[in-house]
């Protein structure tokens, strides 16, 4: 039994799984659909994933299939993958749907911008990979190729590399999300996050490290927008941290101001 904020009602269990169960049903056949919507133009989609690698590949060399079925298997994971990416505004809208009754109303005065916020910066982390990352690693992986050695990726290889920079890109862009969430929620305080701040950035470079190659450039470009990142979502927190403040201060000068007035003269 679970009891709303908004409402008096207490709601039973077998109505929560049962709601549960609708929207989970919602989130697979959603990703079915775009996937059956784009299963047509499953090698187009592979081609256009693969084209910032083929761009610094030898003339002549092409990219390579070790596996029998991985003609067929490689771009139909792809293109399950990008179903799923495309269907993350669903998934957190039925994910909104169910956990939002039980919010309060300034809670989700918050949580909605929030929600759109993640799915735009997550979205944004996959194109800066795509746009700016890849060019730069292909090329580097490219220019070190040793003599008498030729270039010839793998398919599947290649397929869960780009898909883990992808992930890590997109999740590495929601640092401005947990950032305020810490703030907000009271895990930490604005000043805590400023006096680590060296520490953050040099866990950004190590971040940058260990998922590009080891040229200084490359990892820059991974560092330096986390960085940036962390401090839009410290800003962010320590604004909306002095608003709740005030309105918390004034909510109290107004309590105490009715405690000190005189009680009214009985008749």
């Amino acid at each position: 039994m679970s009891l709303r904020p908004d409402s008096d009602q207490e709601m039973p269990l077998v109505s929560h799984l049962t709601e549960l169960r609708t929207r989970l049903l919602r989130i697979v056949a959603a990703v079915f659909a775009l996937f059956a919507g784009l299963f047509y133009f499953s090698q187009d989609i592979y081609a256009l994933v693969a084209a910032p690698l083929r761009a610094y590949l030898p003339e002549g060399a092409t990219m390579i299939a070790t596996g029998v079925a991985s003609p067929f298997l490689t771009p139909f994971k792809l293109t399950l993958m990008v179903a799923l990416f495309l269907a993350i505004p669903i998934i957190l809208h039925q994910i909104w749907g169910f956990i939002a009754p039980g919010l309060y109303k300034h809670e989700k005065r918050i949580a909605v911008p929030l929600l759109i916020s993640s799915i735009l910066l997550f979205y944004a982390g996959m194109a800066f990979a795509y746009f700016v990352v890849f060019p730069i690693m292909f090329g580097f992986f490219a220019s070190v190729t040793p003599e008498g050695v030729e270039m010839m990726t793998d398919i599947g290889q290649y397929l869960d590399f780009v898909l883990t920079l992808f992930f890590a890109f997109g999740v590495a862009f929601e640092i401005p999300i947990a950032t305020f969430l810490l703030i907000w929620i009271g895990v930490v305080d604005v000043a805590t996050l400023r006096k680590s701040r060296p520490y953050v950035v040099v866990g950004c470079f190590v971040v940058g490290m260990v998922l590009t190659p080891p040229d200084v450039f490359s990892q820059t470009l991974l560092a330096l927008p986390m960085w940036l990142l962390f401090e839009a979502g410290l800003l962010c927190g320590s604004l909306v941290k002095r608003r709740a403040d005030e309105e918390a201060a004034a909510e109290a000068d107004s309590d105490s101001a009715s405690n000190d007035q005189p009680p009214a003269a009985q008749p």
